[in-house]
């Protein structure tokens, strides 16, 4: 047994295998952690790094969060789990009516799951279903676009279009095609890049190509994260609204990190963008990343289709096992709790001026090719290092900020940015000028 393997075993150390990791590189020379409160978490060192990503992009309202884990522990010394399918226990009922009053009346209805990739699978299934019901058979066809990103499953993959996220793994869905990358022209743009509608209207030539009669939706993030930070231009989300109401095309935008205050509002789309999507999916900050739960909004008038044009008892055929789980909900009431009581859902709104001059300070740096942002996101694209493999100077970056004390999120060839939005901005300062320091001494 080693102490720097965090005490445990070779052979302990070898079994997990990591997701989406380098896990050659990172069982070398592991870290681990063990505590967490607030803004930090403390490693098996000892050492208290600052949490600039919200974890995985989901503790947004900071870690160790008692009335959290309160909640949860009451809820299951009363009610551990309860099964969803033909029954159910009331706390998803008031969560969903607690959830839709931050959406206008069109949505009427929440479906939960467990994760962002569950949420979008679900979503798409509803808009294939939701034609399939109403006679229009033949639109069977998904759009995503370039660089999105919706989840690891084979439906989520074959509209992402993060390339490493689906090259290995052939006989994804048949019907599928992805818009171009939706962002600024030019470096350094300062939140939203100026309105250019014809990046929305490269829809105009897919529903030309295909036809809109075999179009069943389209899903898109409002800022496409884990495929980089970008920012679709202003007014990117409404002109593909219209287009898509034109052409009968149902709208899913995946709001799985980008709701709940990410952008300074409950649901981004609805408020920051002036849209109203034919679904909306979250999950992440839902119940702050401590126990999975993710949920789909569902426009009224698309439910209404699965109860009336159903020829089965089972209105649809879709769930999961742990749908709704009494802990998830417990977990979630307690989250919205702590953000309506803080003001943590407009928080991003307050801080957006103060974090973008600050990320944007970063500009002129050793290897630092572009920044982006918006709300309390932020990304900073690096030069590529030669001879190196892809995406290995921003994980140098990233082990050197955690041992300076700070965690980042490393994205291909760009440095993700989501703090808590608890943080202050003496914080904001810290990361700046750990991350500032970092960049001037790689090579």
């Amino acid at each position: 047994m080693s102490k720097a393997n965090g005490g445990l075993t070779e052979e302990e150390l070898k079994s997990f295998w990591m997701p989406f990791s380098t896990n050659r590189l990172y069982k070398a020379a592991p870290h681990f952690l063990r505590e967490a409160s607030g803004l930090y978490f403390k490693s098996d060192k000892g050492q208290r790094v600052m949490d600039a990503v919200s974890g995985l992009w989901c503790c947004s309202l900071g870690h160790g969060r008692k009335e959290i884990a309160q909640a949860v522990y009451e809820q299951l010394c009363t009610l551990d789990y309860a099964p969803s399918y033909q029954l159910s226990h009331e706390l998803p009922f008031k969560l969903s009516r607690r959830l839709l009053n931050y959406l206008p009346d069109d949505f009427s209805q929440v479906f939960y799951v467990n994760s962002g990739s569950e949420a979008a699978e679900t979503a798409l299934k509803m808009a294939l279903a939701y034609h399939q019901l109403s006679g229009k058979t033949e639109k069977v066809r998904l759009i995503g676009r370039e660089l999105g990103y919706h989840g690891a499953g084979f439906g989520a993959i074959s509209v992402g279009g993060i390339p490493n996220n689906s090259r290995l793994f052939p006989n994804q869905l048949q019907f599928t095609d992805r818009l171009p990358v939706a962002r600024g022209d030019n470096p350094f743009i300062k939140g939203e890049p100026e309105r250019d509608d014809t990046q929305a209207e490269k829809l105009l030539e897919l529903i030309e190509k295909y036809s809109a009669e075999t179009i069943a939706a389209v899903i898109v993030e409002p800022v496409s994260c884990s495929g980089g930070v970008l920012v679709p231009p202003e007014g990117y989300l409404k002109r593909l609204r219209e287009i898509c109401t034109e052409h009968d095309i149902l709208l899913i935008v995946d709001e799985v990190i980008c709701a709940l205050g990410r952008l300074g509002h409950p649901f981004s789309s609805v408020e920051r963008f002036g849209v109203i999507p034919d679904f909306i999916t979250t999950a992440k900050s839902l119940a702050n990343g401590v126990i999975p739960l993710g949920a789909v909004f569902v426009r009224s008038g698309i439910y209404d289709v699965f109860l009336s044009k159903s020829d089965t008892l089972v209105d649809f055929f879709h769930g999961y096992t742990f749908t709704a789980n009494p802990a998830a909900c417990a977990a979630a009431m307690a989250c919205m709790d702590i953000a309506e009581r803080e003001g943590l859902y407009y928080r991003a709104s307050e801080l957006e001026s103060y974090w973008e001059q600050a990320v944007h300070s970063l500009r002129g740096s050793p290897h630092v090719k572009d920044i982006r942002n918006l709300g309390l996101l932020a990304g900073i694209e690096l030069v590529p290092a030669p001879g190196e493999l892809p995406g290995y100077r921003t994980w140098q970056l990233f082990r050197n900020c955690f041992e300076k004390g700070v965690l980042v999120r490393a994205n291909g060839e760009v440095l993700a940015l989501c703090p808590p939005l608890i943080i202050e901005t003496s914080d904001i300062d810290y990361i700046i000028n750990v991350l500032s320091d970092e960049l001037g001494k790689l090579k």
